[in-house]
């Protein structure tokens, strides 16, 4: 059964005075009746018109199609009955995404999967599927098996590691494609390194252990990362590839080149963030490398904004994390991918990074980003204005991206995502920010009603306090 989430649609009327339509109009066999549209309504748009003797949907597309019945899920009270209502919708940006990092802790296939039903019941289109990092390398590849023989056995606080084999990241493929949602998957480098040198010594630096590497142990423990043993801490930024490693170019492309042949989407992300330890002449040097050999297996090479300084294939995209009002030279770089012909990806750290607390009695998460993230924080912000200088046409989309260092389970993925991952279907789907069909006054009420569709589904959302949620309303 498909979970009814938010957001609203883009244009509602309500066409039947009469009241609630019969509830045995949405349930019984053959009642709801599915047209292709003659007007256009574009790759995912759709009309839905609900009446006092049938329900009608209209779309160009089977994704068209699925959204619709999404928001008549969405539509269906407490009670089972739904409104009668004409509604013509169609989404703002064409990439709509969330993140699962799969690397600091691994989640198995059906967490995954699990993952997936969720993004999709809110009209999110891109599972973004972080594959590598210093505490793990989580796909297995026929080129260079080694990479998992040696270097997936660990994860963060020495918690069981784990990978997927090629059949297992295909069944993801195939799950995501069902529920009309695209794989993004990323080899992050050249920091973030640590796993795979375990396995490629010869390929990378000695770690890089600054003040604040440091000061992050000094914190969170997992002691210091030491060159051949697996690092099950906190810290980033030590770990570094080698540019002038003679075998680099070689593993990149044979590790690119069977991700292309594993993932149908049009992207590769190659991360590209918080390489600390990598010269600047480096860092530009292997940024430039991972990107030309993406686009040689024909996908389109993506990037975390810091790449910006690189020269990059004209049309990569970039993702922006830092926060709401740029710091430093963040806005910079990601400018530069719209100025090379590229779109950029939206996803500021301190509105719907996931895994930051939303108080401080959170359970789970941490607080890097700014502080707590609240409901309402991760909803007050608008795509079109966050980067100075970059118009709304060069805005690719949005995603939320929900990183494991505290996250163990699904139950923990649910309490982080749920609500405010509504906060970030909404930015990508909706109207700008301040219009009457985007506020944070309607969105909190439309989410508090919400809470038993979420608990009947499974869902232990956050009873976060600025929304209203009902007083017998289930939560964790």
């Amino acid at each position: 059964m498909p979970l009814p989430l938010v957001p609203w649609p883009a244009a509602v009327t309500f066409v039947d005075a009469e009241g609630p339509v019969n509830p045995r109009l949405v349930t019984r066999p053959g009642r709801v009746d599915t047209a292709q549209d003659s007007e256009g309504f574009g790759p995912e748009g759709y009309r839905l018109r609900v009446t006092s003797d049938a329900i009608r949907i209209e779309s160009s597309t089977p994704a068209g199609e699925f959204y619709a019945r999404q928001t008549l899920a969405q539509l269906e009270r407490p009670d089972g009955t739904v409104p009668a209502v004409d509604i013509r919708d169609a989404p703002r940006f064409p990439h709509r995404g969330v993140m699962l990092d799969v690397a600091r802790h691994f989640h198995p296939v059906e967490t995954v999967e699990a993952v997936i039903e969720r993004a999709a019941a809110l009209k999110l289109n891109a599972l973004h599927l972080h594959l590598t990092d210093d505490q793990g390398w989580r796909l297995q590849l026929r080129s260079h098996p080694e990479l998992t023989e040696i270097g997936s056995g660990s994860a963060i606080a020495g918690d069981p590691g784990g990978f997927y084999t090629g059949d297992d990241y295909t069944r993801i493929v195939a799950h995501a494609a069902a529920h009309h949602m695209i794989v993004v998957p990323e080899f992050d480098l050249p920091g973030h390194t640590h796993a795979l040198g375990l396995s490629h010594p010869e390929l990378v630096a000695d770690p890089v252990l600054s003040d604040h590497i440091r000061e992050v142990v000094e914190i969170y423990g997992g002691g210091l990362p030491e060159r051949g043993v697996p690092y099950t801490g906190l810290a980033v930024g030590f770990s570094s590839l080698r540019a002038d490693a003679p075998g680099l170019e070689p593993l990149l492309r044979d590790v690119f080149a069977e991700l292309a042949e594993l993932t149908p989407g049009p992207y590769l992300h190659f991360g590209g963030d918080e390489a600390l330890g990598t010269s600047p002449e480096d860092y530009r040097r292997m940024v430039a490398l991972a990107a030309r050999l993406i686009a040689e297996t024909g996908k389109t090479p993506v990037a975390w904004h810091e790449a910006g300084v690189a020269d990059l294939p004209a049309g990569s995209v970039g993702q922006y994390w830092d926060y709401r009002l740029p710091r430093d030279d963040h806005a910079e770089r990601a400018r530069a991918f719209v100025a090379n012909g590229g779109r950029l990806i939206l996803s500021p750290a301190d509105a719907i990074y996931l895994d930051m607390k939303y108080d401080a009695d959170t359970p789970i998460g941490l607080t890097w980003a700014d502080g707590a993230t609240s409901v309402e924080r991760s909803y007050d912000w608008e795509p079109s204005t966050l980067i100075p200088g970059v118009p709304e046409s060069a805005i690719l989309g949005v995603e939320a991206p929900l990183w494991s260092e505290t996250v163990r389970t699904l139950a923990d993925i649910d309490l982080l995502m749920f609500p405010r991952v509504a906060s970030a279907a909404e930015a990508g789907w909706s109207a700008a920010a301040g219009t009457s069909e985007r506020t944070w006054e309607s969105f909190r009420e439309r989410v508090a009603g919400l809470a038993e569709h979420w608990a009947a589904a499974g869902i232990g959302f956050h009873r976060a306090t600025d929304v209203p949620w009902a007083q017998d309303a289930v939560s964790r």
